[in-house]
């Protein structure tokens, strides 16, 4: 496995604090780091609310990336609350092939961070409405 997949890891873990902000509010419980093209690792943490005004930890790393002036992702990782990674979803998803239409096909995902397994996001949204 690429270092900078422990690099992408220990990024993402370093922003992850799960905390209540309000009674309405919760934040952190997820964490993400994307890979730019250019080799910048950008974070991001999940904001929960209890309306449908909240963003994953995914989008949110997206979005910083997007307001550091890039937009071409190479790989993802997500650490989930307890502490394992997995899949990006179906909204994280979709973001990331209207980012990337003609490229998202070769963006790295970390399952597994202990297994060291990887997929791609093709693989993991075959048939893509775009």
């Amino acid at each position: 496995m690429d270092k900078i997949w422990t690099e992408m890891y220990k990024a993402a873990k370093s922003v992850q604090n799960g905390r209540k902000i309000s009674d309405y509010i919760e934040a952190g419980g997820v964490a993400a780091a994307i890979l730019s093209k250019s080799g910048k690792i950008y974070t991001g943490v999940c904001v929960d609310t209890c309306s449908t005004l909240g963003i994953c930890a995914e989008r949110n790393a997206i979005f910083n990336m997007i307001t550091n002036g890039e937009q071409e992702i190479s790989k993802v990782l997500a650490i989930m609350p307890d502490g394992k990674t997995g899949a990006p979803c179906g909204a994280c998803r979709e973001l990331m092939v209207q980012l990337m239409p003609e490229t998202y096909k070769s963006v790295e995902i970390m399952l597994d961070y202990e297994r060291e397994k990887i997929t791609t996001l093709v693989e993991l949204t075959p048939e893509w409405w775009i």
